[in-house]
């Protein structure tokens, strides 16, 4: 999990996508983001400090852009002075108002960065927030493959060498789409586990005897994506004929990644068993189980409705013959 984010790792990521421009000399700061909580400090300029919460981002909107312009110059200059008061990571300002001066310079003085950005206030809070509470999600790194099969994100894990990257490799030679191979990147962003791969990595396959190939430049862009959702794991273990295994999938069995149970399925390998087709069922099983068609728990009820009907036939017969 990232607990801290420099000002400068955080406006080359977002300065496009939030049109923003650095107002001061330098982005340099002395102290990084920390929460994706922000904080408006209108109240702070007016005089209150009560609640004061400068450890934040510091957001300027036009009330508080307002607010500065309407008073006289020893008033603005007090006004500023109160939000500097505090050590700050950062000011952002929104609309692409103009700033004042005297803001600017005790910016600079307080090695404070001040970023503007042509966004409307409201907007620009709200992918800010989202785009800071995925930088501070929890997250974690998984050996295996991730690869979204008929829109479902199927995680393989296992031993290393067991035919994880043939798997992978054969599900997007059939249509499939390959999102991280060897390395995968786990993300909990609202109990929703995104996995993607490392940006170094990304794409790149080993599969031994052949050596390292590319997915996207082997089978196109349609083979290929950043991120998927993981919902399914499917763990492969060496085929043991002691071992019980599930044949009739009764039990959903879960395992838990940074907190929030996932499915997961133990599938035996042996020599030609045909695991991609199974990948392909194990997929549209789920989605069936989404939509609420079990197909195990209707083969049991049928079953029982079967024996209770037989049950209740032999008592009718039994009568009959008395």
């Amino acid at each position: 999990m990232v607990k801290e984010h420099s000002i400068k790792s955080f406006f080359e990521d977002n300065k496009d996508d939030f049109q923003m421009k650095v107002m001061t000399k330098g982005l340099e700061s002395k102290i990084a983001i920390t929460t994706s909580d922000i904080h408006r400090p209108a109240f702070a300029l007016a005089g209150f400090m009560e609640n004061y919460l400068h450890e934040r981002i510091q957001i300027l909107g036009e009330t508080e852009i307002m607010y500065l312009k309407s008073l006289v110059d020893i008033e603005r200059k007090a006004a500023i002075e109160r939000l500097f008061s505090e050590v700050l990571c950062c000011i952002i300002v929104t609309k692409g108002l103009d700033i004042p001066g005297e803001l600017l310079l005790l910016a600079e003085k307080n090695t404070v960065p001040v970023i503007q950005t042509k966004m409307q206030t409201t907007e620009f809070i709200h992918v800010l927030t989202g785009q800071l509470d995925y930088v501070f999600a929890p997250r974690t790194v998984l050996h295996g493959s991730l690869v979204d099969v008929y829109g479902v994100g199927l995680l393989f894990s296992g031993r290393s060498s067991i035919g994880k990257s043939e798997i992978a490799l054969d599900l997007v030679e059939r249509g499939h789409r390959l999102v991280a191979d060897d390395v995968v990147e786990v993300v909990n962003h609202g109990n929703v586990l995104m996995g993607r791969g490392r940006d170094h990595l990304r794409h790149f396959m080993e599969i031994r005897g052949l050596g390292i190939i590319n997915m996207m430049d082997l089978f196109g862009i349609r083979a290929v994506r950043i991120q998927k959702r993981i919902e399914v794991v499917v763990r492969l273990e060496d085929w043991d004929p002691e071992k019980d295994w599930d044949r009739l999938g009764l039990d959903d069995h879960t395992t838990d990644i940074l907190g929030v149970p996932i499915r997961q399925l133990v599938i035996p390998i042996f020599p030609g068993k045909n695991i991609t087709v199974i990948s392909e069922a194990i997929a549209l099983n789920h989605m069936l189980k989404v939509y609420g068609i079990d197909a195990a728990k209707r083969l049991d009820e049928q079953l029982v409705n079967v024996m209770e009907s037989d049950r209740k036939t032999r008592r009718y017969l039994k009568y009959d013959n008395e």
